[in-house]
């Protein structure tokens, strides 16, 4: 007799014409709606990101960033798209300290880097896509011109900083504050600058020709030497409060952006039980993950499911994992890449796992080299006090201290204007054998004022570059920040299977290593892995200012044993108890190699993403 399935908050569905899952059901709906009109998976992925930047503002935006990972059906080697976009020509160390800066601010123009979100979508398009741009754009242009049900999460963000946007960003205001009042949940809420925006970025681009792939240059030149990229130039003249307590201008020019591309890069990746798991190079934390697969295996069988010893252990690899992430990774040639995912490297690291929650960030020494972390990580500024003060709110990217935790998708805010937004995540594979894992991010409506011609605002990514010289992530002009995006991809026999990843800042692959666990290792179903009780580490230094961390900070949902969390904090652990459902928004989409069927998944917590497919 076959056993029962184990309950699921949602079935995990199952079919062979296509799936989507992303951390918004209108994001969902028009990827599957392009898959139904003939698109394949890039064509419908972009359909979802464009919508994400109207619906999800407080997540991302067309001034954010997006790393990729896909595989095409007719080439089923990984590969990943860099929509990440560099720092500016003028933002230099010496333009730093002459501010009296030691960490970029995050809020504001000055940190702004290339807005690589856009660019690196339509060269998707172009290069892999099926569909005219006009069949693309139309979702994302249709909720902004006639208005989309504001989720709670927006309506909340925007009405915690309307003060600020009063009284410094007024661009802001008059986007966000429709007759000078906080829009409500649920109001059908309009965004006719970007959408004129999206309108004229159609014309310029049809009006170059017929042809699909001549349109999307056309498209690709407007945003980057055309009227977007002179409206950015000419708005980062201005100086605006950021965090700092100080107005600045940004650094940004028009000519950073007509000199940047997307790129499309090799993955990094590791065997790990039957799978080969990809991920992004070093300029994201993406190695990170497999680095805790890495000394996982090298410990041995991991203990039960969901018990102390299994948290602990996981807990003390990811802590071993993000120290060398502090100490070596960056957009730096000289990352040691081979060394650091070494088997005897990693069995050595994992030696050092012990018995009882560390408090220590540790690098290693990956062939031999001599680690070196920020000076900053080792001053009072970068531990966090208070024994709560980050809690349950390090759930969302870059959780800045404050009195309540936020929940999952959305933003985490003052009301003076200290902001960190969240994340979104796409994943898509089509019937054709196409697939992919994108994490748009960035551009967040409450972490820089609205560019009034344009109707979106400007990443703050510049706030992960460490203003101190010789580390791999030191501010550089034309280099990526380090950043926390990290999408999934993971390959059986070197056929594409399994698309996967989640919102959540340092947090990320932390909770994609427990969906590995879950899923891989103890057998569960996708979505009864994604629903599975969740936790992770606060050791993990930061990426966000103010580059916090607590030393033995671990929060866990409250689904967990009082017995479980009895014994954690026997083991030194600082638990910290977060709501029964509010860690993590993982979702993905799984190709069975052997039957072609096709399965995906999305997380409950938010009541916000979805799956869909058929």
């Amino acid at each position: 007799m076959a056993l029962p399935l184990p309950f699921t908050t949602r079935p995990e569905l199952a079919g062979t014409f296509g799936m989507v899952a992303s951390t918004h059901y209108l994001a969902t709906a028009a990827g599957m709606s392009v898959l139904e009109r003939g698109g394949n998976a890039f064509d419908a992925a972009a359909a979802a990101a464009f919508t994400l930047h109207v619906v999800e503002p407080h997540l991302n935006g067309p001034g954010g960033e997006v790393p990729a990972i896909f595989a095409t059906a007719a080439d089923p080697v990984p590969r990943v798209l860099c929509g990440m976009g560099t720092a500016p020509a003028a933002a230099t160390l010496e333009r730093f300290s002459s501010l009296g800066l030691d960490l970029i601010p995050g809020t504001g123009l000055l940190p702004a880097t290339v807005p690589g979100a856009v660019g690196a979508w339509l060269t998707l398009l172009r290069d892999h896509g099926t569909l005219p741009l006009r069949d693309i754009l139309d979702y994302a242009l249709g909720y902004a011109e006639r208005g989309h049900p504001l989720i709670p999460a927006v309506a909340g963000t925007i009405s915690t900083v309307a003060g600020h946007f009063r009284v410094h960003w007024p661009t802001s205001a008059r986007q966000w504050l429709p007759g000078g009042e906080p829009p409500v949940p649920g109001q059908l809420f309009a965004l006719p600058r970007l959408a004129a925006t999206y309108s004229r970025l159609l014309a310029e681009a049809e009006a170059a020709g017929s042809d699909r792939e001549t349109q999307l240059d056309a498209a690709i030149r407007a945003w980057y030497g055309g009227f977007v990229a002179e409206a950015i130039d000419a708005f980062c003249r201005n100086s605006v409060l950021d965090e700092s307590g100080r107005a600045h201008a940004g650094l940004l020019t028009g000519d950073d952006l007509a000199g940047w591309n997307p790129s499309y890069e090799r993955t990094v990746s590791l065997d790990w039980h039957g799978l080969t798991v990809h991920k992004a190079g070093p300029w994201t934390q993406g190695p990170v993950l497999l680095q805790q697969l890495g000394m996982l295996e090298a410990l041995g069988e991991l203990p039960p499911p969901g018990s102390a010893a299994r948290i602990h252990r996981v807990t003390e690899v990811a802590k071993l994992a993000f120290a060398d992430r502090e100490a070596w990774y960056g957009d730096d040639p000289g990352v040691p890449l081979a060394d650091l995912l070494d088997p005897g490297y990693l069995s050595a690291r994992a030696a050092l796992a012990g018995d009882t929650a560390s408090a220590e960030l540790r690098p290693g020494s990956p062939g031999g080299r001599v680690p070196r972390l920020a000076e900053f990580l080792y001053s009072s500024r970068s531990i966090a006090s208070g024994g709560g003060a980050l809690d349950a709110m390090a759930a969302v990217e870059g959780a800045a201290a404050g009195p309540e935790p936020a929940a999952p998708g959305e933003a985490q805010v003052s009301a003076s204007g200290a902001t960190r937004g969240d994340t979104c995540h796409i994943d898509v594979a089509d019937r054709w054998g196409n697939m992919i894992s994108a994490t748009p991010s960035g551009g967040w409506l409450q972490s820089s004022p609205a560019i009034p011609g344009l109707g979106f605002c400007l990443g703050t990514r510049a706030q992960m570059f460490w203003l101190e010289a010789g580390l791999p992530a030191t501010l550089t002009p034309g280099r990526r920040p380090r950043i926390t995006l990290s999408p999934s991809l993971a390959t059986r026999d070197g056929k594409p299977v399994w698309a996967f990843g989640t919102p959540g800042g340092d947090q990320q692959d932390q909770w994609q290593l427990l969906l590995l666990l879950g899923h891989i290792a103890d057998g569960l179903g996708m979505q009864a892995a994604i629903d599975a009780p969740a936790w992770h580490s606060n050791a993990v230094p930061s990426s966000f200012a103010p580059r916090r961390r607590e030393p033995r900070g671990l929060v866990l949902e409250d689904r967990f044993s009082a017995h479980t969390i009895g014994e954690l904090r026997k083991l030194g652990h600082d638990v910290l108890m977060s709501g029964p459902w509010s860690l993590g928004r993982l979702s993905g989409v799984y190709r069975d190699p052997d039957t072609g069927i096709l399965h995906a998944a999305a997380n409950p917590r938010g009541s916000q993403g979805y799956a869909a497919g058929r």
